[in-house]
């Protein structure tokens, strides 16, 4: 077995508590369903956002979810670099799992396509 990180990144149109929430669910559901995974397998989730989200923790989504509530959660903020995407939370989910790293699947979604085009079209095409 090896342990493996999926990365994951999505965008908010405005720095308000539900679409935090409803984004973060949205974008670890599309990681759980695209690399099928369980919350069994997972070791952690870090999750961070740039520094303009600042209505709510990300992992809050996360810890509500059903069968989630003993996966451990780390939310961070990302360095404020220039230029960097807007509104963005990413989440690294590291995962136990049989699978190659070329076998897994990074989700990008909305806006933070941009981040990785090359792994954007093969996920979201």
């Amino acid at each position: 077995m090896f342990v493996r990180g999926i990365r994951g990144a999505i965008t908010v149109e405005q720095n308000e508590e539900k679409q935090i929430l409803d984004a973060t669910i949205e974008l670890l559901n599309q990681i759980v369903q695209e690399n099928r995974i369980v919350p069994e397998e997972i070791a952690h989730v870090f999750v961070t956002v740039t520094q303009d989200l600042t209505a709510t923790f990300p992992a809050r989504a996360i810890r509500q979810m059903d069968g989630w509530e003993l996966v451990p959660l780390m939310c961070s903020v990302e360095i404020p670099v220039e230029g960097g995407l807007p509104r963005c939370v990413r989440l690294m989910v590291t995962v136990n799992t049989e699978k190659k790293q070329s076998e897994i699947n990074h989700i990008y979604l909305r806006e933070a396509m941009r981040l990785r085009p090359d792994l954007s079209n093969l996920t979201n095409a």
